[in-house]
């Protein structure tokens, strides 16, 4: 033990790996639902999220195959900060799928799709030694023992870990179909007895530092469909701590001994949720009582943090993506239950939503071309066809990318009127995104495309963020003021249902207060309605005005994103100014400025005074001046 070297991870998870296709409709069976959410899913898959997302280090070994969806898996986890190192891409086999359904509050159906699937073909080469070394403890679970060949590469991890006084934990993980006991169709059965897997299981406990399982699961365990008795047998062949997972009431963990009344376990009470879905509960339970354990803190603390995250798995949708941030977890072991419904508790998913969101944006230099109205008008000044408008865009995308820095995180605003094909190029970049929903110039503010703004956005790509520009001032009438609230509620509302990022822009009106605070006033009537956008993108301010600015946003969400600075047509000498007095802002991220960047060489285009490759090159030397601007105020080089 002493001659190891100190773990690089705190678990692997070795096994089951797919993609999760979750029905979107509830209430209704599998067959009748129209639509599925895609997420990653298999148990030792939902372990190590959960647990990355509490602040473990966690690494999955399995496999995935050469295809869209392995590729979505290993995204995903890298995404997640979840080790893929061990985790193989076969080229023969195909990433296993399930879809899943919410039936109703008692029935979950279930249909495992995993023939001759990549996971299913690990192998004892796939276990490398060095890999299972570099881990406190390792996680391994029934279904990867379910097959000879799966229950070699399982046992060759155990034993290289306990030669390595690594810890061992099994999930029993018991399904009976996917042990040949039942039809594919039967992927929601619990429980089938059965003395040949309870045999084969019971191979695997002596070597087991902790046992986790249902009643059903500690049943096949133990050969017996009375839990004590069931407990007591496992506890013949193994000395391992055993966590008896009860449901609603929590868990039972057993350090020693089976008392003869099993609620003398050591246990921590549940907390009063509604079930809304209880596939994927017990990883996160397992991930959960892993953040302590590993950690070494009581088991009663442990048993409280795998309460916790259980409550968050069957009040959600989907299995992973439910499991809660460390930072969500304490907000709400810190304030408690508000509302069973925890997937309606606004505080409690704004933090959850928060904390999830994928990437770091910071020194964003976005070129807007996401004007229709402005680009309409210069067309038809210039007589050119409204077509013409799409090619230009294209231009100003080449413009853009040829202005790419190796400091700075390119971004743009597109619109989808004109500028379709130049978003499908985009978002391949891996660029911030964002895309108008407004009607130019509409104030009270009026949505383009479908009456309703979520069907609207469903299609749209989830790494685009929407952006609402409002014509908004603190001082406005109540109704103008109501009236435009009630458009900001339906954006958080389409945004937050989509899994979409949003974002305000705020133009102030001649009408009413233009002080330097009045920007922030109007951010602070927003947040107070409950409107907590991601980003904001507002005007230039004083320096008494970003500060005004900072503290709203301070006060209100801590968790936003930022600002973006608008340029408003503003002169380039003009706009290095604003740009400057932006940049000490700590909430300003960069800036979204278009036609300072682009209005005269559009209107020589249009016209034809100028070819396509002078508009490039004009674009990308005004866009890199801004750049410029920009790296120097925030001391990039």
């Amino acid at each position: 033990m002493s001659n190891q070297p100190t773990p690089q991870y705190d678990i692997i998870t070795i096994g089951r790996t797919c993609a999760d296709l979750y029905a979107d409709q509830v209430g209704c069976r599998m067959e009748d639902a129209r639509s599925f959410s895609k997420y990653v899913g298999g148990c030792p898959t939902n372990i190590a999220v959960g647990g990355a997302r509490l602040g473990l280090k966690t690494a999955l070994l399995s496999r995935v195959g050469d295809d869209q969806i392995g590729r979505f898996v290993r995204e995903t986890l890298e995404a997640e900060g979840v080790e893929t190192c061990g985790l193989k891409t076969d080229p023969e086999r195909l990433t296993a799928m399930a879809f899943l359904g919410l039936e109703d509050d008692k029935n979950f159906p279930l249909l495992f799709v995993r023939n001759d699937c990549a996971d299913a073909a690990l192998s004892e080469e796939d276990i490398d030694p060095d890999f299972i070394r570099s881990a406190a403890a390792i996680v391994v679970t029934g279904t990867h023992f379910s097959k000879p060949h799966l229950e070699a590469a399982s046992f060759k991890a155990m034993e290289i870990a306990r030669a390595a006084g690594r810890k061992i934990i099994f999930d029993i993980d018991y399904r009976p179909n996917l042990w040949g006991l039942l039809g594919a169709g039967e992927g929601d059965v619990r429980f089938v007895a059965n003395p040949e897997v309870t045999a084969r299981v019971q191979r695997i406990l002596p070597n087991c530092d902790l046992v986790v399982g249902t009643d059903e699961e500690v049943h096949i365990a133990g050969g017996s469909t009375d839990t004590r008795e069931a407990l007591l047998n496992i506890r013949k062949v193994t000395d391992a701590m055993i966590v008896l997972k009860t449901g609603p009431k929590g868990c039972l963990v057993f350090p020693a001994d089976i008392p003869g009344d099993l609620e003398q376990g050591i246990s921590s009470r549940g907390f009063p949720v509604e079930v809304f879905n209880v596939l994927g509960a017990g990883d996160g339970f397992l991930a959960g009582f892993l953040r302590g354990y590993v950690r070494d803190l009581p088991l009663e603390e442990c048993c409280r943090i795998a309460n916790a995250c259980g409550a968050f798995a069957v009040s959600r949708h989907g299995c992973a993506p439910a499991y809660p941030t460390w930072e969500e977890l304490q907000f709400f072991l810190k304030r408690g239950v508000i509302n069973p419904r925890l997937r309606e508790d606004a505080e409690l998913e704004h933090v959850h939503w928060a904390s999830t969101r994928r990437g770091t944006w910071d020194n964003i230099c976005a070129f807007a071309i996401d004007h229709r109205s402005q680009l309409e008008d210069m067309a038809a000044q210039c007589g050119a066809a409204p077509e013409r408008i799409m090619q230009f865009k294209d231009l100003a995308v080449d413009a853009m990318l040829e202005a790419r820095r190796p400091d700075i995180q390119l971004g743009t605003l597109l619109d989808s009127t004109y500028g379709r094909q130049a978003l499908f190029r985009v978002e391949k970049e891996g660029l911030w995104i964002g895309r108008p929903v407004e009607k130019p110039g509409s104030r009270p503010l009026t949505f383009e495309g479908a009456a309703s703004l979520g069907a609207e956005v469903a299609s749209w790509p989830t790494d685009h963020v929407i952006k609402c520009l409002v014509f908004y001032n603190p001082d406005d009438p109540e109704e103008l003021r109501r009236t435009q609230i009630d458009q900001l509620h339906r954006l958080a509302s389409a945004a937050r249902k989509t899994g979409h990022e949003y974002l305000i822009e705020i133009i102030s009106t001649p009408e009413g207060s233009n002080h330097p605070s009045a920007t922030a006033e109007a951010m602070q009537q927003i947040y107070a309605e409950g409107i907590r956008p991601d980003w904001w993108k507002l005007s230039d301010q004083t320096e008494a005005g970003w500060g005004a600015v900072g503290d709203v946003i301070e006060q209100n969400d801590k968790w936003c994103r930022g600002v973006l600075l608008l340029g408003l047509d503003a002169s380039a000498e003009s706009l290095a100014a604003s740009i400057a007095r932006a940049a000490a802002s700590p909430h300003v991220r960069g800036f979204a400025v278009g036609r300072t960047i682009f209005a005269s060489t559009a209107k020589a285009w249009l016209s034809g005074d100028i070819g396509d490759i002078e508009a490039r090159t004009e674009m990308k030397r005004a866009f890199s001046d801004l750049i410029d601007i920009w790296i120097t105020a925030r001391k990039l080089n």
